[in-house]
């Protein structure tokens, strides 16, 4: 059980997004960790939001729960248990069938039996949602096998141990949207930013050790690609090399969309550049101008000179967005294979994906 310490937003005015650093004290736990390694943390529902459920279930939030550990209140279990801001599809076929005759059943039936309604339906509706537009009734033990679990929700740690002792640092984006007439935060996103009370409430936390995404020898070159909270373990990297005195190069590219509001950890950035710890640094900030301009795009004008460090033995770092930015990323690696490396298509494609990641594993991801 960890406390948080600081939470604040990262995110100047104008920006269209809350991103947050927070410091999570570990305590007297002795709790260890690397660079790379990632913070496991545990969420919980808001007090509000499970009041307003049990109050269109028609329950009582003192209902007992058994429990292997023994019996709970309901209220209690589903603050801490069940993920209630997204509503499950058997939930959806249990309320369908509870439903009298009519036209809302009618409705109802219609979108639950063509799937792609179904996944649009349940994408943007929590519990209270679904009860508001179809009530139904449902006593606790009926309901709670209606719906998920809870699940641990994995950060990239952003600090390094020898540079803060017993603490980790998240860098976490705020999850916020509006549905059906009401304000709704991301289950995990949403707990650390509005769900704590600084250095009072417990945080269940643990930490969940890397497998691959380790930091180069201390003398190795290291380019790294992290826009957005894809920083984090970047950071991390940096202030332990820092702590360590080591003597690698350190290339760090950093993409957002406003350089005014959402240039993360820039005084710390350009502190280490003044230091001879951060080589180069390189930025993409999307909307600053008519055309956008991503990561990718400052790798490519770059491209000789990264091509050249990659010959030096530098090791290639990138983190965050799997489906679309570590994609071009990577075919910009071998883009820069082809032009720089006089490489054919195909082997620009099998140098980066075969001997550079597999045989000689300097190229690494923490992508989600």
């Amino acid at each position: 059980m960890a406390r948080l310490t600081e939470n604040y937003s990262l995110s100047g005015p104008g920006s269209n997004k809350d991103t947050r650093h927070m410091v999570v004290h570990l305590g007297n736990s002795e709790i260890t960790y690397a660079p790379g390694d990632s913070l496991a943390v545990v969420p919980r529902n808001f007090a509000h939001a499970v009041d307003e459920l049990l109050s269109h279930l028609g329950l009582d939030s003192q209902t007992p729960v058994d429990l292997p550990t023994g019996a709970k209140p309901l209220r209690e279990v589903l603050i801490q248990q069940y993920i209630l801001n997204r509503v499950s599809k058997k939930f959806v076929k249990a309320v369908l069938e509870r439903l009298p005759e009519g036209a809302k059943k009618t409705a109802l039936a219609e979108i639950v039996g063509n799937e792609e309604a179904f996944d649009d339906f349940v994408y943007t509706r929590d519990y209270t949602d679904v009860l508001a537009e179809y009530p139904a009734q449902f006593s606790a033990a009926e309901f709670l096998p209606l719906t998920n679990k809870i699940a641990p929700r994995l950060y990239s740690i952003a600090s390094s141990p020898k540079a803060h002792p017993g603490e980790v640092h998240l860098t976490v984006a705020v999850v916020k949207y509006h549905t059906h007439d009401r304000q709704k935060l991301g289950i995990a996103s949403g707990y650390l930013a509005h769900g704590q009370d600084l250095n009072k409430d417990e945080l269940p936390v643990y930490i969940q050790p890397t497998k691959h995404f380790h930091m180069p020898p201390p003398d190795a070159p290291m380019i790294m690609v992290g826009p957005g909270t894809g920083i984090a373990p970047f950071r991390a990297f940096l202030e332990e090399r820092e702590v360590e005195g080591a003597k690698g190069r350190n290339w760090l590219f950093f993409g957002d969309q406003k350089k005014e509001c959402d240039f993360l950890y820039e005084a710390q950035f350009a502190d280490l550049q003044r230091k001879g710890i951060l080589t180069k640094l390189d930025t993409a900030f999307s909307r600053d101008q008519a055309e956008k301009i991503y990561v990718q795009d400052r790798m490519r004008e770059n491209g000789a000179e990264l091509w050249k460090w990659l010959q030096d033995g530098a090791y290639f770092y990138v983190c965050g967005d799997a489906k679309r930015m570590a994609k071009d990323v990577h075919q910009m690696l071998i883009t820069i294979a082809q032009e720089h490396g006089g490489k054919t298509p195909e082997a620009a494609k099998e140098y980066i994906e075969v001997q550079f990641a597999k045989t000689e594993k300097r190229y690494l991801k923490d992508v989600y």
